[in-house]
């Protein structure tokens, strides 16, 4: 297969979320007394790899994930407030402020709601002199990094939409403890977090909150139709360097993959800035490769009936077994294996 089509394929891939991410939404699921085994039936994703901590899933997976926790649960914050966020709240809140005048009016609507649906913390809009702060205390005890990040995802992604263009993020500032792989956070928001915090706060320009809002019916639909996957996927980061470096090497086959020096002329960055400001999110060049390279194996497993042999190839493996190897020790799944679950 010419890689013209591969390309094409891998254009439309919309990347994978870490196994972690996955045990953190369904922290409460088994907590609570539900049926962990039937949701993650529903969701289409097989329960082994719920062993496998460095296995991976698609975002439209987790996505279906997102949607049968919350039907199962009545509640679409997954049961991290006392007070549940009943199904629909999000639909209901999108339609009520998609009328506000501008930003500033809706993002003050939009906390008023949420401080009403939920219990456990505060959250307040807070504009000093050129910033502008999404500020939340909590009302009891710190909770985790998870839960704070789906609340920021749910405001920040509304605002977005809203706005019709992504609201850049300056700096997260956090009160709970940094979680042992961030890079989904940081692609997601900002390169700049800040852990064990005084508070929790979002940051952004202040200019923002002039934006005249002019959103219809026939968008809010289109909005809601694609919730949650968009939440995950069409707000992301767009300055994150990992992010553009992803999209370049997915340009072009993996024999045509450049080393960093070559990188950084292409990108007229010099190779320490691209090293620090890759570290910065949480990555190196040749994880980020590495990535690229796993998240394209999981897609032609689980979407073509191409050979182990002729995806080895297409990835620039040297030989099958090189493959195997490096997938397993990526996924802790073999190549196999992981075709025979077909995450989707």
């Amino acid at each position: 297969m010419e890689w013209a089509v591969n390309n094409q394929q891998f254009s439309e891939y919309k990347g994978s979320i870490s196994m972690a991410l996955v045990h953190e939404a369904l922290f409460h699921v088994e907590e609570k007394g539900f049926d962990l085994q039937q949701i993650l039936y529903k969701a289409e994703i097989p329960f082994e790899l719920l062993h496998s901590p460095k296995a991976r899933i698609s975002v439209p997976a987790y996505a279906r994930l997102w949607t049968e926790i919350a039907n199962q649960m009545n509640d679409e914050f997954f049961g991290m407030d006392s007070h549940p966020m009943r199904r629909g709240s999000y639909k209901l809140l999108s339609k009520m402020v998609m009328h506000a005048d501008t930003l500033s009016t809706a993002i003050e609507q939009i906390l008023q709601y949420f401080n009403f649906i939920l219990d456990d913390f505060h959250s307040k809009l807070i504009i000093d002199e050129n910033y502008a702060y999404i500020v939340i205390t909590d009302k009891l005890q710190t909770k985790r990094m998870f839960c704070y990040a789906t609340y920021f995802m749910l405001v920040h992604s509304l605002i977005c939409w809203l706005a019709d263009q992504r609201i850049l993020l300056n700096h997260m500032r956090l009160k709970c403890t940094q979680p042992i792989d961030d890079l989904d956070y940081r692609v997601r928001f900002c390169e700049k977090i800040s852990y064990q915090a005084d508070n929790h706060y979002l940051q952004f320009d202040a200019n923002y909150l002039n934006i005249q809002i002019k959103r219809d019916k026939k968008s809010w639909y289109d909005f809601i139709r694609n919730t949650p996957e968009n939440l995950l996927l069409r707000f992301k980061n767009p300055h994150a360097l990992s992010s553009m470096i992803r999209k370049q090497l997915l340009s072009v086959p993996p024999a045509e993959w450049c080393e960093l020096s070559e990188l950084a002329q292409q990108l007229n960055i010099s190779e320490a800035t691209i090293q620090r400001r890759l570290k910065n999110e949480g990555i190196s060049y040749q994880q980020l490769k590495n990535d690229i390279r796993r998240d394209l194996a999981i897609d032609l497993l689980c979407k073509s009936s191409h050979t182990l042999q002729e995806i080895s190839e297409q990835l620039h493996f040297q030989e099958p077994s090189a493959f195997h190897r490096a997938f397993k020790k990526w996924t802790g799944v073999s190549p196999g294996a992981y075709r025979e679950l077909k995450i989707l």
